[in-house]
This record gives C-alpha cells, sequence and structure tokens, in this order.
C-alpha cells in the first residue's frame, strides 16, 4: 500500500515507529507536511499539491495533525477523504475531540462516565461556577489547552474563583471540573485500534503534581484494566468517531470517568511502558480497512445527525 503520513516532524518517536513498522510490512510511506500543501477546491477532480506536485495514488492517510494547526489540518485531512483516500481517523472525528466542551457533550449524550463539569465564558458568576462543580477543590482548564498546559488546580473556595477571574480577564473560555481525591493523580490511558483496547498505562503525575502528563515529567507503567474501563474507553471512541485513539480516564469512587479522548496519542510512552508494538496494530488495522472510497469509521454508514454532532 502507498500510505500518507500527515505530520510536521518525521523525527518524533511515534512518528518513526508507525513509518518503520509500514515499511517493516512492506508498505510506502511518504511523509507530508500538512501545513504546506494546498488544496484545489474550484473543479470537479479534487486534489492536494505538496512541493509542486499533485498527490495522487494514496490507499490509506494517517492524520498526526497537532492541536494548534487542527483547522487546517483537517481542511487537508478532507481532501483526502474527498478523494476517495481511506483516512485511519476522519476529520469529523478529529474536529470533536480537539474541542473538548464538544467532545464532553457528545460522550454525555452516550451516559459515559464524566466529572461534574461546567463550561462559562462570564467570569463574574464565579461563586456560581464552583457551586455547580461541587465546590472547591476543581480542576479549570482552558478550552484549548494541551498536554497539561492551561489546567490548574484550585484547591480553596478562594483560590478558585481567583483562577477563575484570572482566566475570565484573557477573554477565554473555560471548563471548571470536579476534582476526583480518589484518583491520587493517576490517571489511566487507554489506547483503541478498531475495536480492541491493545494496551493500557497508569500514569503519575510528578511529585507535588496534580497532573500525570508524561509530558510535564509524570511516570508509567502497565496495568490491567477492569471490564467497566474496557467498554468505557470502545465507548468513547465510537462516540468520537474514531478508529484510533488515546482514552484517558480516572478511577472515581463512582467509576471509571474519561478526562479526554485523544485522537494522535503519542506513542513513545505507552510502548515503552507496556512493551507492545502498537505502531504495528495501527497498520495491521489499515491493511484491514483500508478501501477506495471507505472514509465512514468502521465502514459504517451515519446518519445526517450523527455526521453534524
Amino acid at each position: 500500500m502507498k500510505i500518507a503520513l500527515l505530520c510536521r516532524n518525521a523525527e518524533l518517536y511515534s512518528h518513526k515507529r508507525m513509518i518503520e513498522a509500514a515499511e517493516a510490512r512492506g508498505h510506502q510511506v511518504d511523509v507530508i507536511n500538512h501545513l504546506r500543501c494546498y488544496i484545489d477546491i474550484a473543479s470537479g477532480d479534487p486534489e492536494i499539491h505538496y512541493k509542486g506536485e499533485s498527490l495522487k495514488g494514496y490507499d490509506a492517510v494517517i492524520p498526526r495533525i497537532g492541536a494548534s494547526v487542527t483547522f487546517f489540518g483537517t481542511a487537508v485531512l478532507r481532501q483526502f477523504e474527498m478523494m476517495g483516500v481511506y483516512p485511519v481517523n476522519e476529520s469529523v472525528g478529529i474536529s470533536r475531540s480537539r474541542d473538548k466542551l464538544r467532545s464532553m457533550q457528545l460522550l454525555s449524550r452516550e451516559n459515559i462516565g464524566l466529572p461534574v463539569t461546567v463550561f462559562a465564558h462570564r467570569t463574574s458568576d464565579a461563586t456560581e461556577l464552583l457551586k455547580l462543580a461541587g465546590g472547591a477543590p476543581v480542576i479549570i482548564k482552558l478550552l484549548e489547552g494541551t498536554q497539561g498546559i492551561g489546567v490548574v488546580l484550585g484547591e480553596t473556595p478562594k483560590a478558585a474563583e481567583s483562577i477563575v477571574q484570572a482566566f475570565g480577564g484573557t477573554n477565554t473560555n473555560i471548563l471548571v471540573q470536579q476534582f476526583v481525591k480518589e484518583a491520587n493523580g493517576e490517571d489511566i490511558r487507554c489506547i483503541v485500534v478498531g475495536d480492541k483496547v491493545v494496551a493500557s498505562m497508569i500514569r503519575r503525575g510528578a511529585e507535588g503534581d496534580f497532573r500525570s502528563n508524561l509530558h510535564r515529567g509524570g511516570s508509567a507503567e502497565a496495568i490491567k484494566i477492569t471490564a467497566a474501563e474496557r467498554s468505557t474507553a470502545l465507548k468513547s471512541a465510537r462516540a468520537m468517531g474514531l478508529n484510533v485513539c488515546g482514552v484517558d480516564m480516572l478511577r472515581s469512587n463512582a467509576g471509571p470517568v474519561v478526562m479526554e479522548v485523544n485522537s494522535s496519542p503519542g506513542l513513545e510512552g505507552v510502548e515503552k511502558a507496556t512493551g507492545i508494538d502498537v505502531a504495528s496494530k495501527i497498520i495491521e488495522f489499515i491493511e484491514k480497512n483500508a478501501k477506495a472510497g471507505r472514509t465512514h469509521t468502521r465502514g459504517r454508514k451515519f446518519s445526517r445527525s450523527q455526521k453534524l454532532a
């Protein structure tokens, strides 16, 4: 197969691993910087141009689009979809997952466990926001934050109110979320590929940090998840319309609660923690599912309302 890998840095661990895994199985992988693409949408024959050439003949596309360039990256991916190239993750699924509010609304609709969450733009009613979220301590998030950036713990009512008001001063949208104390600064990341959870790890925050992101100095090790956690991860992936994703959840007294669904999960942490070759499992999934014109998630047809959600 001829596979397009949409990414800006081919030297990142995750991208190198997918290239290695694909080539080891006899496939050709072309690395394409989506920010340097331009698309022809004027004619009846959709095209993508890159480095002076028209991109043609691809069987599948692996989108590894950074959060900061989601809008343009998904536009390029949509053009591949219009050309009949099979996307590992569809553009609509990526867009859903990148919008923290939208993703939580979709998860809520599917009755998937979530921490109590309040969304706001105006912050003059900080006291009311905290009350709706169950009171301090709370987690306060910028809607556009990634890798633990823009995520702050408000430990006391006064501290939480000050943080909410400070974020409000930046004229941005925020989420105020229940702090799951019993999680003890740990979360679980499940990697979903197709209809399976192929690897799971538990991540622990660096000493003194409630965030467990490995980018923030956390640590990780393999874990055996429960049936409820496995079911939650798979339902979350389906709710987003993603074939490949990382589902981050906490162990609460009420059961697993989902914090985020990541459409471009890093592979380094989970492969090193578990010893599982996740990259090859992604390529195997492509081999089984890539067909010309098959752009619906796992080949399923969605209703118009689901496509718009």
